[in-house]
């Protein structure tokens, strides 16, 4: 599936590519060193939270620059892992048909959390370092093996 340069092709799927998605696609861009073409989609297009944009900036990757897209995009390009990292956009996730692995992860959102900018904060963090832990434990050895 993977294109003739031998690159392995990933998208991370969430409703809204504002929070998850988009630190799933800045972690492993950094994490995956060359070989890999990373996207990130939501089933509706809005924008990337200033929240996600500072949590990812603690870590060292930049996302500022990343737009929020929609899945319709992506349907038909070929890849070797579709993730969704979100119940709701598992379940509206459409038929990829060009697509050797389709995943989930079940990760919380932190832009439902309402309340004081630290808190917040915190469900930014958790989310980023469940990802991190996700695709250095799973994601990474599964590519690297395939």
């Amino acid at each position: 599936m993977n294109s003739s340069s031998g690159e392995k092709r990933v998208l991370f799927l969430c409703t809204h590519n504002s929070a998850r998605s988009q630190m799933a696609e800045g972690l492993l861009r950094h994490l995956g060193g060359p070989g890999l073409k990373v996207h990130s989609a939501g089933t509706v297009a809005t924008q990337v939270r200033p929240e996600a944009i500072k949590v990812m900036q603690e870590v060292g990757i930049d996302i500022s620059h990343h737009t929020s897209k929609t899945l319709d995009d992506f349907v038909n390009e070929p890849f070797d892992y579709v993730i969704t990292v979100c119940d709701s956009a598992n379940e509206s996730c459409p038929f990829f048909p060009n697509v050797l692995n389709r995943w989930h992860w079940s990760i919380d959102d932190p832009a439902l959390l309402k309340g004081v900018e630290v808190e917040r904060l915190h469900a930014f963090r958790k989310a980023r370092d469940e990802l991190g832990s996700r695709i250095e434990e799973q994601l990474l050895p599964a590519i690297r093996s395939s």
